[in-house]
């Protein structure tokens, strides 16, 4: 089995490191015969020292000039030579224990993929609320959030990896997307539960109850329009970290 690591990263000085240490610790604690693995972060056109820090921590630098998140992932994908392809967003710490299920499923055989639940600490009353909305909707209906994507890296190909017409929510079409390629092939697409992956609640904390209710109005509304407008993505695209 061999394993690629991909992390889009946009100005994220301030948390590869730590990203990059959990996955290092997670490999560490994990003991698979004949498991290789390859740690991409995928450079997407940051000003600041993202692309130098993680170049000093041993990861391989990838560079997308164009400033979108599912890009930025396929770029990484381009490249990569494993077999199986871990997308983790730059905010998240993988554990020793979510990766051990995650190498787990792949042992089996039975799955074309995976996504992951969640944890965010300090999180507001009404944001505790949205988030546990979305989990149960994960789970029940199969659907993968961004900050945590594993997949058989032939399927990624044939389905067309992540839409480059959506600046947001593309994990949600891709999950899809592989979830149809697996049933003709008498596999799953599940969502991991056991042990869920640490995440940052920064959106919270960095934008106001009023901008994160506009942005999540303007998705309901004018989902097509906003979706494929990266200046209608604010919370996405504005660069606030």
């Amino acid at each position: 089995m061999h394993l690629s690591i991909i992390i889009p990263a946009f100005n994220e000085e301030r948390l590869i490191l730590r990203c990059l240490d959990s996955i290092s610790s997670s490999l560490a604690h994990t003991h698979k015969p004949g498991l290789t693995t390859e740690v991409l972060v995928v450079d997407n056109n940051s000003t600041d020292r993202t692309a130098q820090l993680a170049s000093q921590a041993g990861a391989r630098i990838v560079f997308e000039p164009i400033n979108q998140i599912g890009r930025a992932r396929n770029t990484g994908a381009a490249v990569a030579t494993g077999n199986w392809l871990l997308f983790l967003d730059a905010d998240s710490l993988l554990s020793p224990g979510l990766l051990s299920d995650i190498l787990s499923m792949i042992e089996a055989g039975k799955t074309v993929g995976c996504g992951s639940t969640l944890a965010m600490d300090g999180l507001p009353w009404w944001a505790n609320g949205i988030f546990h909305l979305w989990r149960g909707m994960s789970v029940l209906f199969g659907l993968a959030a961004g900050a945590l994507i594993v997949c058989r890296h032939d399927a990624f190909r044939e389905v067309g990896g992540f839409s480059q017409d959506l600046y947001a929510l593309e994990e949600i079409q891709l999950s899809k997307r592989l979830k149809a390629w697996g049933r003709q092939r008498d596999l799953r697409f599940i969502i991991l539960s056991k042990h869920p992956l640490e995440t940052s609640s920064r959106k919270v904390t960095l934008y106001s109850p009023g901008e994160i209710a506009m942005q999540i109005l303007r998705v309901f509304l004018q989902r097509r329009r906003t979706l494929r407008d990266r200046t209608l993505l604010s919370v996405w695209y504005d660069g606030r970290r």
